[in-house]
C-alpha cells in the first residue's frame, strides 16, 4: 500500500509522529503528568493554552462556511471559554489581569494570526494539532490532574468535551475530513510542514513554562 493509498490523515499523523512525541516528552509535561509541580504551573499552562486558543477559534469563525475546510469548524471543539472557567477557578476571577504570553506563546500567537486566517491549510494544521491532542492525550492529563491536585469537574473542564458522544468514531470522522477535502496541489504537503511547526510551537511554549516552574 502506498502512502497515497492508505490516506492523507494517516500521512499526516506519520509526518508529525517525530515532532508529536518530543513535545510529549517535555520537560513540563513529565513533570506535570509526575505530580511534582505546584498547581500554579498547571494554572499557568491553562492560562498560556487561552492565549492561542483564542486565536485560533477567531480564526475558525472566519473560516465558517468555507467550501472546503468549513466542516472542521466544529462548534463541540471550542475550548476558549471552557478554559475561561477553569481559569476562573483556578487562580481566580482577576486572573486576566495578570495573564501576560510567555515568549513562545508570543510567537505560537504571531503564526497563528500570520497563516491562520489567510491559508486553509495552515489553519486546518494548528488546528489538527490541538484539538485531536485534546481530545486523546488531553483525557490522560484530566485524570492526572483529578489525581494530583484533586479536582472534580471544576478545573478541568478543558478536556471535556461534552458535545462529542465518543471520542473515537468523533475522531475517525475527523480524520474522513482530511482524507476528503479537495486540496490543491501541494497542499497536503504544507499542510504537514505546517502541523510540525505547530507542534514544535507547542514544545517551545512547554520550555518556557519549565523554565518558570519547574
Amino acid at each position: 500500500m502506498t502512502a497515497v493509498d492508505e490516506g492523507f490523515a494517516a500521512r499526516l499523523r506519520a509526518g508529525t509522529r517525530d515532532e508529536h512525541e518530543r513535545a510529549e516528552r517535555s520537560v513540563f509535561v513529565e513533570a506535570l503528568l509526575g505530580g511534582g509541580l505546584p498547581r500554579e504551573a498547571y494554572a499557568g499552562l491553562l492560562a498560556q493554552s487561552y492565549l492561542f486558543y483564542d486565536v485560533l477559534e477567531k480564526a475558525g469563525e472566519a473560516w465558517r462556511g468555507d467550501p472546503v475546510i468549513g466542516d472542521f469548524v466544529i462548534d463541540g471543539l471550542l475550548r476558549r471559554d471552557v478554559l475561561a472557567q477553569d481559569l476562573d477557578f483556578l487562580a481566580g476571577p482577576q486572573w486576566r489581569d495578570a495573564l501576560q504570553p510567555l515568549p513562545a506563546t508570543r510567537s505560537y500567537v504571531d503564526r497563528l494570526n500570520e497563516v491562520g486566517f489567510t491559508e486553509r491549510g495552515a489553519f486546518v494544521a494548528h488546528h489538527y494539532t490541538r484539538y485531536l491532542g485534546d481530545l486523546s492525550g488531553g483525557q490522560v492529563i484530566r485524570r492526572r490532574m483529578q489525581e494530583i491536585y484533586g479536582l472534580s469537574d471544576d478545573g478541568v473542564r478543558f478536556y471535556v468535551f461534552d458535545q462529542v458522544a465518543k471520542p473515537k468514531p468523533f475522531r475517525d470522522h475527523y480524520r474522513a475530513l482530511l482524507d476528503g477535502a479537495p486540496w490543491r496541489e501541494g497542499e497536503r504537503e504544507s499542510l504537514v510542514d505546517e502541523a510540525n511547526v505547530a507542534f514544535r510551537l507547542n514544545r517551545a511554549v512547554f520550555d518556557d513554562l519549565a523554565t518558570e516552574y519547574c
